[in-house]
């Protein structure tokens, strides 16, 4: 996963993958997902961000995770 925030144009993009986008789902005013043809999510973009959320936690997060509710996706 990779953060950026362009402070020019008050964004910020959070790539979730590798993977090409194929098209981009609204979910509310100013949040886009990108999108794969097979519906996989592979970036998350917030436009007026400053105004939606404090951009200091974005770019600076704790990681916690529970290995154990985590599917296998090796073979994908």
């Amino acid at each position: 996963m990779k953060v950026h925030y362009d402070k020019e144009v008050d964004a910020v993009y959070i790539r979730l993958g590798n993977q090409k986008s194929d098209g981009v789902v609204e979910i509310s005013e100013g949040v886009n997902l990108d999108t794969t043809s097979e519906n996989r999510i592979v970036g998350i973009e917030i436009l007026n961000a400053s105004k939606k959320m404090n951009i200091r936690t974005i770019l600076s997060y704790e990681l916690e995770l529970d290995k154990e509710s985590i599917p296998n996706t090796a073979s994908r």
